[in-house]
């Protein structure tokens, strides 16, 4: 196992510019960091990351995203796993803290929305924002994104720039290329508005990985709010499936938070929908 991890030493070095990019940023407050892990820590996670058709991914393929995940840090190799774990340090909390000027973080080892995702050739992920309050603490509200990026390299062809867009969705204002080791902090609200609409170009074999890790706060009171989706300008007809599948997911995120239903079974659907789906297109 690398014996470093995140070279925390340099992120904190480098705070004050950091704390005021992340405030000043637009279109809501956000920073790009390169160089997050040490070399060796990086290529270990890397070396680590599951297999495009390892068992454990389960997929959120709808008209909205085509994603998988994996959610259970058991299954990680060691040095992954470990890096998980060092981003949900109180080391790297309170780093994230002053970053944000969020108190009183709480990461989330249950990885509710996040672990391990990869997408593969042609997948995609329309434009939203995020759900609002963890599924099992209704008193958590979702406060901060990170998203490490563990892809060895990522030519600019494939796409897969993360678009970030104005609250109105009427203009890109920035995107991301998930270059290798990277990362992109963000606050979580009803106008962080992002995702990466367009299929990937990538090969074959081929997939867009990261690791992404929620952050919350207790609250007195929350505002529970489904992830939104959202149609960029000149989408036609295509707004109104967006929009109609938005509405299914929200249904059944009331029903997993007031039945306590498992991903594991909308999964399945989604799955058994998008395999026929793909069947009936190549016919």
């Amino acid at each position: 196992m690398a014996a470093r991890l995140v070279d925390l030493e340099r992120l904190r070095a480098a705070l004050p510019e950091s704390a005021e990019e992340y405030r000043r940023a637009r279109p809501y407050p956000h920073t790009v960091i390169d160089d997050v892990l040490f070399p060796e820590a990086f290529a270990a996670a890397v070396s680590e990351f599951p297999a495009v058709d390892d068992p454990l991914w389960k997929g959120y393929l709808h008209v909205n995203e085509t994603k998988y995940s994996n959610t259970e840090p058991e299954s990680w190799g060691p040095n992954l796993k470990a890096v998980a774990q060092e981003l949900c340090s109180d080391e790297f909390v309170a780093y994230l803290s002053e970053l944000t000027g969020i108190a009183g973080l709480i990461p989330d080892w249950s990885m509710d929305g996040g672990g391990l995702h990869q997408t593969l050739r042609g997948g995609h992920l329309n434009i939203h924002t995020d759900f609002s309050t963890h599924h099992d603490h209704s008193n958590w509200a979702r406060r901060v994104n990170i998203l490490l990026y563990l892809n060895e390299s990522w030519p600019e062809e494939w796409g897969g720039q993360l678009e970030l867009w104005d609250k109105a969705i009427t203009r890109c204002e920035g995107k991301v290329t998930p270059a290798g080791n990277r990362m992109l902090v963000f606050t979580t609200s009803d106008e962080s508005f992002h995702g990466h609409p367009d299929g990937l170009q990538c090969p074959e074999g081929e997939a867009r990985r990261s690791l992404a890790l929620y952050y919350f706060t207790k609250e007195e009171s929350t505002v529970r709010r489904a992830t939104q989706y959202r149609a960029r300008p000149g989408a036609g007809i295509r707004r109104y499936m967006i929009w109609a599948d938005g509405v299914a997911l929200d249904v059944y995120d009331r029903l997993k938070r007031r039945l306590g239903l498992s991903d594991e079974t909308a999964q399945k659907v989604l799955e058994r929908i998008h395999t026929l789906r793909d069947r009936t297109r190549r016919r």
